[in-house]
């Protein structure tokens, strides 16, 4: 029986908003069957390897991620014996927890493998039985990974004297913001929701000062109730100004935390491009 054929790329416009997202590359991507350690049993995610990172999505069209896996501290991926037909599963070894996977066929599952194990070793394994043009590929990732932790070691050495003015102008370049951070006012933020609660039911904005943020969310339980709450940065984190404070140390693991502790009923707010919002009478400025 021949294998499945490996399923399209996400379109183009999930794609941009998932790299918007996550701010790194994008190396595969396919169905993985997931179980860690806090899952009773596999969960079914379209996922994504991007840098040293797991993402894992419900299905091949979302664009925001529901869970995620840093993989650069991998201790080791040992394979185990699958007892079902045409199934390959594995065992990803890390510091804090063991993560077990699985493919829908053998062929993914070497992928899979490959790939992972040459973004975290930074050498493609030799004994992976795969296409040719599957281990050129791999290839190509080793070459964008190294490239890219370079570029990362560099930006995280340099002088914050000697180029502060060179952070503060490429500050949208080097510090991404989250899909649904919209430069408008406590207001406009209000009136997109209201009018566009297809699009999604929380929004990222500046704050009252040009420090601080604020996220509005709008939440249906008896009838349409707006809330607003603030997000100060302090140091090199960020607190929720909650009847128990919750300090985090970006703006996407800010999202996150409203995202799960919801159960994914506050979902971000994202159109697919800002002229969109333009178009329905919205201000969007560019934070160059």
């Amino acid at each position: 029986m021949m294998a499945k054929k490996p399923p399209k790329p996400a379109p183009r416009r999930i794609f941009q908003e998932r790299l918007k997202i996550t701010a790194l590359p994008l190396y595969f991507e396919g169905f993985l069957l997931v179980k860690r350690s806090e899952y009773q049993e596999y969960k079914h995610y379209w996922t994504e390897l991007r840098g040293t990172t797991l993402f894992f999505y419900n299905d091949k069209k979302s664009t925001i991620y529901v869970d995620k896996l840093d993989i650069i501290d991998l201790t080791c991926l040992t394979e185990k014996n699958s007892t079902e037909k045409n199934c390959a599963k594995f065992t990803l070894v890390l510091p804090k927890e063991e993560v077990q996977l699985k493919t829908e066929n053998t062929e993914s599952g070497e992928e899979w493998r490959g790939f992972i194990l040459t973004v975290t070793e930074l050498s493609v394994p030799q004994h992976v039985s795969l296409l040719p043009g599957q281990v050129i590929r791999m290839h190509e990732v080793l070459e964008r990974e190294k490239k890219r932790r370079i570029e990362t070691e560099r930006l995280q050495s340099t002088s914050p004297e000697k180029d502060r003015e060179l952070m503060e102008d490429y500050v949208d370049v080097l510090t991404p913001m989250p899909a649904c951070f919209y430069t408008v006012s406590r207001k406009e933020a209000t009136d997109m929701l209201e009018k566009n609660p297809s699009l999604g039911n929380m929004i990222l904005r500046p704050g009252s000062d040009s420090r601080n943020f604020s996220i509005t969310i709008r939440q249906e339980i008896d009838m349409p109730r707006i809330k607003h709450f603030k997000v100060m940065s302090v140091g090199n984190n960020y607190t929720i100004e909650l009847e128990k404070p919750v300090t985090l140390p970006n703006l996407f693991s800010v999202i996150d935390h409203f995202v799960k502790e919801t159960r994914g009923n506050l979902r971000p707010f994202i159109y697919s491009m800002d002229e969109a919002l333009e178009t329905k009478g919205f201000p969007v400025t560019s934070l160059k």
